[in-house]
């Protein structure tokens, strides 16, 4: 049976995200993989040792994960075929036993830092705040560390390492959100509700990012999202994410995507796909 990889060790929210898309699309045709960092896990896809990789794409909080949107644009042979709206509850962990005075430290992935910023200012202003390569590793540290320590972490990874939550829902804002993307080296079919998802570097002269953007307009094209990132190889340089309504196989996406292709200075199609509602 394939392999969907996803950003590990256990006990990560982008285990229990999968675990959740999975349940909700009935899927059983692949079996979850872990994987130590981001860029494994897209190259595995690419180098065809996994079918698909679910990984995070975008923070309501936080805002883009940069080197996804980085390897979607750069490396050959990655499309969306997928995506899931999923809301983020972080938790504080600690051994059991320890008394919320007594941390000294907290451990976390970057964005569960970030997402719990100002309750962190609030409650933990003299702790020293570790950043670790996941959720899921800062709990396994606690876990395996001496008093004094406690994680930014999931209910499972509590579960996973024998911890206690002593903070439940820290987040800062109750309505924080992660979308996850379905990534393998082909997009989806159409199904009626669709999206589609590109990334373009406009030509440097005046107008020209208008010029692209007034095309979606003409064919009366809803664009759901606008993203701009550095484009690496000279400086002020930028490409342009761009998320529409619809698939590109219809008639008007198909015309407009065309028109673009011929307005830009560099092109590429993330793909199509089943639009992902949140998960409640």
């Amino acid at each position: 049976m394939p392999e969907i990889g996803y950003l590990g060790p256990e006990g990560t929210f982008s285990q229990e995200a999968l675990e959740i898309y999975l349940g909700r699309s009935d899927r059983t045709d692949y079996t979850p993989r872990a994987f130590s960092a981001m860029p494994d896990i897209l190259h595995a896809v690419t180098d065809g040792k996994i079918g698909e990789a679910f990984v995070p794409i975008e923070n309501s909080i936080e805002g883009p994960v940069n080197e996804v949107l980085d390897m979607l644009a750069f490396e050959d042979g990655l499309m969306i075929n997928g995506e899931a709206v999923i809301p983020i509850k972080q938790n504080l962990l600690a051994l059991k036993g320890t008394a919320v005075n007594g941390i000294t430290t907290i451990l976390s992935h970057p964005q569960g830092i970030g997402q719990c910023r100002n309750y962190l200012a609030s409650y933990f202003p003299q702790v020293m705040l570790k950043p670790v390569a996941s959720t899921a590793q800062a709990a396994r540290e606690v876990a395996c560390g001496e008093a004094g320590l406690a994680a930014i972490g999931s209910g499972a990874a509590a579960r996973k390492y024998g911890l206690d939550i002593i903070r439940n829902g820290i987040q800062d804002n109750g309505n924080n959100t992660t979308r996850f993307v379905v990534i393998s080296r082909h997009d989806s079919a159409m199904t009626g509700d669709d999206k589609t998802s590109i990334v373009f570097s406009a030509d440097d002269k005046p107008g020209s990012l208008y010029r692209v953007l007034e095309i979606f307009n003409i064919w009366e094209i809803n664009l759901t999202k606008i993203e701009s990132r550095p484009a690496k190889d000279q400086l002020g340089k930028y490409i342009f994410f761009v998320d529409m309504n619809g698939h590109r196989e219809d008639e008007d996406i198909s015309d407009a995507l065309r028109m673009v292709r011929r307005k830009t200075s560099f092109f590429k199609l993330l793909g199509s796909y089943k639009n992902g509602g949140a998960v409640k």
